[in-house]
């Protein structure tokens, strides 16, 4: 799931000022975690835990109230109550990697994908980019290969994954639907060769960078099983003491 942080903190300076290209310092002097992180980690630690997901999202969201939550998930966050409220929004698929490591088969990940999503993300593109999501890092990180993943994930969520980085660039922009955001983010990843390439191609798509290098980093963790040190020096430089000891007891029990 570091690979999902990482991505995010990457990408964060991004999100409002996109680029259209792979080319550029890989961490910015205002580089930040940000909801995308929160959340993972809230996932995480509800999995650890034991706890229900809509709780541990509350737990952590609150103390960081002003790390760019949407305004309906904002509201959702604060109320007394954890209605869904029919959110398409790719917050689903952000927060979703811990998911795809901690969960023995498809079959359970794609239960606690869909768990993980509905309490906010009910509507059934949410639920679905969730799921999508989870699902490749499952299957990255048991070793299917690229044509595998391409192949499972169009085959049971109907997602274009023929397309190239290069194609899509051009005329991308910035979308927070799931719709719009996973089926991009993987193929970032499915057009990368390393953990960093994948995270840079995500973000030179130009659109909601942190989000689509969160999704694509998370995939690629799983996949290469590396991550180059000076990035995990990088990101653990910037993140909450508590959110290091949710990663780290995370990696003990899932073995990454």
């Amino acid at each position: 799931m570091i690979g999902a942080v990482a991505g995010d903190i990457i990408g964060s300076v991004y999100e409002h000022h996109p680029i259209k290209t792979a080319d550029f310092p890989l961490f910015h002097p205002r580089c930040r975690f940000t909801d995308d992180s929160v959340l993972t980690v809230a996932i995480a630690s509800a999995i650890l835990d034991q706890v229900d997901y809509a709780s541990a999202l509350k737990a952590f969201g609150r103390k960081y109230p002003h790390a760019g939550y949407g305004g309906a998930f904002l509201g959702w966050l604060f109320a007394a109550e954890s209605r869904p409220y029919n959110s398409w929004g790719n917050g689903a698929a952000m927060r979703v990697s811990p998911v795809g490591f901690a969960f023995p088969d498809a079959d359970r990940v794609l239960t606690e994908a869909q768990r993980s999503a509905e309490m906010s993300h009910n509507h059934p593109e949410g639920i679905k980019g969730a799921q999508a999501t989870a699902l490749a890092v499952f299957l990255a990180r048991h070793g299917e290969s690229k044509a595998g993943i391409r192949r499972e994930i169009s085959r049971r969520f109907g997602y274009e994954l023929q397309r190239t980085v290069a194609q899509i660039r051009p005329g991308y922009h910035f979308d927070v639907s799931c719709q719009g955001t996973v089926p991009e983010a993987l193929i970032a990843f499915l057009d990368s060769n390393d953990y960093e390439e994948a995270v840079r191609n995500a973000i030179s798509l130009g659109g909601d960078s942190d989000t689509l290098a969160c999704i694509a980093g998370g995939v690629a963790q799983a996949f290469y099983r590396e991550i180059p040190e000076h990035i995990l020096e990088t990101v653990y430089g910037l993140l909450p003491a508590e959110f290091v000891t949710v990663i780290e007891r995370f990696n003990q029990a899932y073995g990454l």
